[in-house]
């Protein structure tokens, strides 16, 4: 018998048969939305070619890209088989006293509502578990490598991290697709603009200038100015830090919503450039924001992709607004 075509959260696939579909992008043991997969892997390694090519020889190599921290790899190492290293994640928390700090602190917040606190690093593991205590660690280390000295980049980092929630809690709704791999990518999505802001002469006034012109797009302005955008810059640094290869292409490709319709790319990636848009606006709407341009022009086009409805994306934003509330980052 056929098997059933269900989103991860039991409801029925997009064709609404509730059988398999050839033409559904959510089953992994397909050919990805049609398209060969020597073709899609031809066109990824053809984009992290060119991504390697311009951190050699282009506009990006006089940008400098901070190493992946060496707590960072280890913590890699330790989740990279699929039980974690328990004790390997707790010795990593302990080596810096303020991480331990901001994990404990975590484990005591309100959200777990504890009637006596935890004291130990260990005693914090248990109660935040150990996927959100590595989602945790994770933060805290790719933001103090990466960090942020500009007014116009406040709260780059508690935006950035709801966005990552939200990333995963979409990746959760879909079939076949990683929800650890969308919160890295949602994470990391935007890490060009503070290591451009760093590391680029004028980049502050270009973020202003991109965030108030009308007449082309954020990432035009940039390369206008810059020759290059945060989107290659942070698709540089995840290649650099031996990120995910779908998340170092989806970052590269994250304003580029024509990807959608081109089946050369790999489903995965552009699943996660959708989910992303979709995060954005999300975060948005939790923090008050006007409306994005690009959630104007291109969000019916993303939540086409995903075969997502606007009353899901309402629901979306009740369902995180607690996990939102709850990013207060040190």
């Amino acid at each position: 018998s056929a098997a059933p075509c269900l989103r991860q959260n039991g409801r029925p696939g997009p064709c609404g048969t509730g059988l398999l579909c050839p033409r559904h992008p959510w089953h992994p043991h397909e050919t990805e939305a049609g398209a060969p997969i020597a073709a899609i892997r031809l066109k990824n390694d053809q984009l992290v070619q060119a991504l390697d090519l311009a951190r050699r020889s282009g506009p990006v190599r006089d940008i400098v890209i901070p190493p992946c921290p060496e707590l960072l790899v280890q913590l890699q190492n330790a989740t990279a088989t699929g039980e974690p290293d328990l004790e390997a994640i707790a010795r990593i928390a302990s080596a810096d006293v303020a991480m331990a700090a901001a994990l404990m602190r975590q484990a005591n917040s309100p959200l777990f509502g504890l009637q006596q606190p935890v004291g130990t690093v260990g005693q914090a593991l248990n109660v935040l578990g150990m996927r959100p205590a590595v989602k945790l660690l994770s933060g805290f280390l790719t933001r103090h490598a990466l960090q942020v000295h500009s007014p116009l980049l406040a709260h780059f980092w508690e935006t950035s991290t709801r966005r990552a929630i939200a990333c995963e809690h979409i990746g959760q709704q879909l079939y076949g697709m990683d929800a650890g791999l969308s919160y890295t990518f949602g994470l990391f999505c935007h890490v060009g603009m503070p290591v451009m802001m760093a590391g680029v002469k004028g980049y502050g006034g270009t973020l202003t200038e991109a965030m108030a012109r009308q007449d082309r797009s954020f990432t035009q302005t940039e390369n206008a100015n810059h020759r290059t955008d945060h989107a290659v810059v942070g698709a540089i640094v995840a290649r650099t830090w031996r990120l995910p290869q779908p998340v170092a292409i989806a970052i590269r490709l994250h304003h580029d919503f024509t990807c959608l319709g081109d089946s050369g790319f790999g489903d995965t990636e552009r699943r996660l450039v959708a989910m992303g848009l979709i995060a954005d606006h999300l975060v948005h709407q939790h923090e008050g924001l006007a409306p994005l341009r690009e959630w104007q022009s291109f969000g019916p086009a993303c939540l086409g992709f995903l075969e997502v409805g606007e009353g899901e994306v309402n629901a979306w934003i009740d369902e995180l607004h607690p996990a939102f509330e709850a990013v207060v980052l040190a």
